[in-house]
């Protein structure tokens, strides 16, 4: 055993951060203020916790910490080495080591552009208001971004609201949308449409560059981001309160036994804590769940989408910055609710991906084989050719809308973000009104701490703010489109055109989207054309462009709550859907010893796009967090 010394303070520059480790103890900062620095008491193998929350290894913003002077700091209290000016709690641990338990004021789950924007709006309140809150920020990515996937076509209001200088602070969204088309497409055709974005003042951006740029701003206002870190629990007290996550245990093997290297998960404890964990969240489903949220103000179910998206660099003269194109139509089915878009980022840059509905009946449809065909449509083929893809991901997206916001408070917390639902579905934008909610909600929780207020107060704010007018006046456009296509449109058009979103009635959703799958008897197996490795391309090849990486010996974060359905439910009377509807061939019938089909989990393919976890016809399959660190590693998407 080992016993070691971690410390870290914080500079006002947090690229120049250092690192310095001596014997005898090891550090952990849960809420340092600035200038100051702290540490914990650790007894057990390195990697300590201090090092798994970010002091042994680079920070969220890609820097170590400053170098600090222990002996302009240390006292002693009790037999322990205690720092001055540490607001934290420091604990004493044993070789035997139970759950080792940090507390914050408030704890975020998720470094997406809403969990985010709340830790930043709750520093901005503290300057404002001269107060002192401790932040922390969990994230499951390697680092901040790594898992955040989008179109994207950026509406700025909240961004001008949470940051009103942003121009002039390098923020990654500089291509204003200069041309705005919509098509209808046919095989061979493509048919102009009138758009209906009114995209005008919006911009063309990565969104994993934007949060990336909102995580160094985050800690610059003193907000602790620890990436790499899978919050697997939530954390209750005596009265059913939330008091904050418990992060999963590492190094433990397929079978459940401890590694050499096996780490406790840590206890991160918050007097708020807040869900923004993005669509599908695996906390939040629980939390709704456990306290009846959706039921508590009727809402509806939430449907959902799956977003397959690849960046390519493509010639500079067929690259226009800043022109948007969505097309309907072709190669989805008429009864199929989905569509394309195709955006010219910068840098000869371009975003191209297809969203498909998960309410879609036929379980011989393959999304990402249906994408694959896309790019070989005459009016897209040209743009590609000759170009290189960069980057592939898919994620699920919220489609609900108003009729599925579920109630977002719960006790000890919220829910923000695409965790609830926010996405404005005919303007393809969920980012601004995510941000907003995280806004609102650190707004609430400030109250809550600090004035006496109550979370209540996030569901009255959120009801009475520009998000819900936005989803009030969209309500009716999703769920149009369960009549088919063609009356879709004309229901559309009517709400856009003539009703301006003010109808005298609102539409209901369907099925959820794991009960309209219909049994494979119904439909006939659907052809998909081999790849040419030119515009089109096998899975393994596009994995590979994802940066996803897992752990191989780990517990299976995919988990059958029944393991005889796969071969005597969804590979009989389904023909096996998960292994089409998944983007990432997680899911694959490989025939046993006896030449029986078997269903087998690649669990390393893993994008976490959560697709199993709401489309599997019996709702068998349970996604949970890896590893903190595993998955996706997206840079530009």
């Amino acid at each position: 055993m080992h016993r070691f010394l971690s410390i870290s303070s914080k500079s006002t520059s947090l690229k120049n951060r250092k690192q310095l480790h001596l014997p005898f103890v090891s550090l952990v900062s849960p809420a340092t203020p600035e200038g100051q620095s702290c540490f914990h008491y650790f007894d057990q193998k390195p990697p300590s916790l201090g090092t798994r929350l970010g002091f042994g290894r680079v920070f969220s913003s890609g820097y170590f910490p400053n170098r600090v002077n222990l002996k302009e700091h240390e006292r002693y209290e009790n037999g322990f080495l205690r720092l001055k000016g540490f607001a934290g709690e420091i604990r004493s641990y044993s070789s035997e080591i139970d759950r080792e338990s940090i507390e914050y004021d408030v704890v975020v789950v998720g470094a997406g552009p809403a969990g985010l924007s709340a830790a930043i709006r709750l520093k901005q309140l503290c300057q404002e208001k001269k107060a002192d809150l401790s932040v922390c920020v969990v994230e499951k990515g390697a680092e901040v971004g790594a898992h955040v996937l989008s179109g994207n076509v950026f509406e700025p209001r909240a961004l001008d609201e949470l940051f009103p200088q942003w121009k002039d602070e390098e923020a990654p969204v500089n291509v204003p949308v200069s041309c705005d088309k919509f098509l209808f497409l046919t095989k061979n055709r493509a048919i102009s449409l009138p758009s209906p974005f009114d995209n005008e003042g919006n911009y063309v951006i990565s969104l994993s560059q934007l949060v990336r740029w909102m995580g160094v701003k985050a800690e610059e206002l003193g907000v602790e981001i620890y990436p790499g870190f899978a919050a697997s629990e939530i954390l209750y007290d005596e009265d059913n309160k939330v008091v904050g996550i418990g992060t999963n245990d590492m190094g433990v093997t397929k079978d459940g036994s401890k590694k050499e290297n096996f780490q406790r998960g840590v206890a991160l404890k918050g007097r708020i804590t807040l869900l923004a964990e993005g669509c599908r969240g695996s906390l939040s489903q629980k939390i709704m769940k456990e306290y009846k949220l959706r039921e508590k103000v009727q809402a509806q179910h939430q449907t959902y989408a799956l977003g397959i998206k690849e960046v390519w660099e493509i010639d500079e003269n067929k690259h226009k910055p800043g022109t948007v194109l969505h097309t309907l139509g072709w190669p989805l089915d008429s009864k199929t609710y989905g569509g394309s878009f195709l955006y010219h980022m910068k840098d000869r840059q371009i975003s191209i991906g297809l969203v498909v509905a998960l309410n879609y009946h036929n379980p011989f449809l393959n999304p990402y084989e249906e994408f694959q065909k896309l790019k070989h449509h005459p009016s897209i083929k040209c743009l590609l050719e000759g170009g290189t893809v960069i980057q592939y991901g898919a994620r699920t997206l919220n489609e609900g809308g108003f009729q599925s916001v579920p109630y977002p408070v719960f006790p000890g917390g919220a829910i923000i973000g695409c965790s609830a639902g926010f996405l404005n579905v005919p303007k393809i934008k969920g980012t601004h009104t995510a941000m907003k909610s995280g806004m609102l909600a650190a707004e609430a929780t400030f109250d809550t701490l600090h004035e006496g207020s109550n979370m209540e107060a996030y569901w009255d704010a959120l009801r009475n703010s520009w998000v819900w007018e936005e989803l009030h006046r969209a309500r009716n456009y999703r769920p149009a489109f369960e009549y088919g296509l063609l009356p879709g449109l004309a229901l559309s058009a009517l709400e856009h055109y003539v009703l301006k979103g003010k109808s005298p009635f609102t539409l209901k959703h369907g099925k959820p989207d794991h009960e309209a799958t219909n049994v494979a008897k119904l439909h006939s197996p659907i052809e998909y054309p081999k790849p040419d490795g030119v515009l089109s391309f096998d899975m393994p090849t596009s994995l590979h462009r994802s940066n996803t990486n897992h752990n191989h010996d780990q517990l299976v974060h995919l988990r059958l709550r029944d393991p005889n359905i796969p071969e005597t439910v969804n590979l009989p009377e389904y023909a096996g859907p998960e292994s089409r509807y998944c983007p990432a061939r997680v899911y694959e019938y490989v025939p046993d010893e006896k030449n029986q089909l078997k269903l087998q989990i690649n669990a390393q393919n893993c994008l976490h796009c959560k697709a199993c976890d709401i489309k599997d016809p019996k709702q068998n399959i349970e996604w949970t967090v890896p590893e903190g660190g595993g998955g996706p590693g997206y840079s530009v998407m």
